[in-house]
């Protein structure tokens, strides 16, 4: 690892060239998916007047820590952030106009689901600065949609499609595969019909089953049949390349699929190694301050976090990373990507040894200064993670 001054200089380059971006979590949902892991939680009523405020707050807050910087990417993400009223969006970028400088190319993305699109809603995010919207589709097919437990239909999900394009040049939407009893021929339908469709960009994720869901209850309990092999897995993944391929979208990380330009920059700042700042419950972050990359972790539960933020901050968590946690860190996300990562400073002393041997397999490869996986590695990156990082 280099010399402390060496560490310092090398974590404020590396922010400062691959952006800061801003994280809002927006916890609530209509229902919640038997497959969904994430902070999401089902309320029958929000007050988003106090919500908006204690957002904005901690905006303000954070905003005091890193001082002046330029934000170059926003992100609204869930929980279903196309619950938000236009006003609370709003209050939320005013609180971020306030205290950072707003990237004359910024990329402002809410997450949104079918059944919540309402074209005034849009309309009035589109006003308020949001420039790109990511849309939960997750199938297009109507028992797959039920099996998902979601409550929009293939016409619904067509229809907000059509709303969005009306208020955003820049569409995205999320599809799940390697479904129950989901067959080859069925996915290459679908995702056809999705290329047809799509703007410039999809993401395209494999179901996994996740401790903590309904799904993996059922699953626990021998109720979650029809399930792939690892081998139909691994062909729906192939298959999954290739279409997205044949028609321009390019893979720039190992679930999302881009024609080049259209790429997210909120979540390449993430891959890259940028700093981010994370607001709302249940959020993480990333800031590097006085030479001290520090990791964020704020309070689960909507209601514990909206109490941390009026005693003060919403954080439940923050501690400085080590250097073995940003190269370890860098090499997770990093390997994600197509273009791989940089060796630098901060990722030297990978362990070259079983490095060698993972190319020699064909599972990563290397140039003068950058590593990454092989299309051949990308299926197994988890093993090859496990390999390489050293914490």
């Amino acid at each position: 690892m280099p010399s402390a001054n060496l560490w310092r200089d090398a974590l404020a380059e590396l922010w400062q060239e691959r952006g800061f971006g801003l994280y809002v979590h927006w916890p609530f949902c209509a229902a919640k998916c038997p497959y969904c892991d994430f902070n999401s939680h089902v309320r029958a009523a929000v007050d988003q007047a106090v919500w908006a405020e204690a957002l904005a707050q901690e905006i303000r807050r954070t905003g005091q820590l890193t001082g002046p910087r330029v934000l170059t990417s926003i992100f609204f993400g869930g929980g279903t952030p196309s619950l938000m009223e236009p006003s609370t969006v709003d209050t939320v970028l005013s609180a971020a106009r306030d205290v950072w400088h707003f990237a004359n190319d910024i990329e402002v993305t809410l997450e949104a689901n079918p059944t919540s699109v309402e074209a005034h809603r849009f309309e009035g995010y589109a006003k308020h600065g949001v420039n790109r919207v990511s849309l939960g589709v997750q199938a297009l097919n109507p028992d797959d949609l039920r099996n998902l437990g979601r409550l929009h239909s293939v016409p619904e999900a067509q229809s907000a499609f059509k709303i969005a394009r009306e208020f955003f040049d820049r569409v995205s939407f999320d599809l799940i595969y390697a479904r129950q009893n989901q067959t080859l021929k069925d996915w290459e339908q679908e995702l056809s019909s999705a290329l047809d469709m799509a703007v410039d960009h999809l993401s395209l994720y494999q179901l996994t089953i996740e401790e903590g869901t309904a799904f993996w209850d059922r699953a626990q309990r021998g109720m979650l049949r029809g399930l792939p092999t690892d081998d139909l897995g691994a062909d729906l993944y192939d298959l999954t390349q290739k279409l997205c391929e044949d028609a321009g979208y390019i893979a720039y990380e190992v679930s999302n699929h881009a024609r080049p330009g259209a790429e997210s920059k909120h979540n390449l700042l993430y891959w890259r190694g940028g700093d981010y700042a994370g607001i709302g419950p249940g959020a993480h972050g990333r800031l590097t301050i006085e030479g001290h990359r520090t990791a964020t972790e704020c309070w689960k539960q909507p209601e514990a976090w909206l109490k941390a933020t009026s005693n003060g901050t919403g954080i439940r968590e923050e501690y400085s990373l080590t250097p073995q946690d940003v190269a370890d860190e860098r090499l997770i996300m990093g390997l994600r990507l197509l273009e791989g990562l940089v060796v630098d400073d901060l990722t030297s002393d990978i362990d070259w040894d079983r490095f060698k041997n993972l190319k020699s397999d064909g599972f990563v490869w290397q140039t003068d200064d950058r590593i990454g996986a092989t299309s051949t590695g990308r299926p197994v990156l988890n093993y090859i993670i496990a390999q390489l990082a050293k914490s």
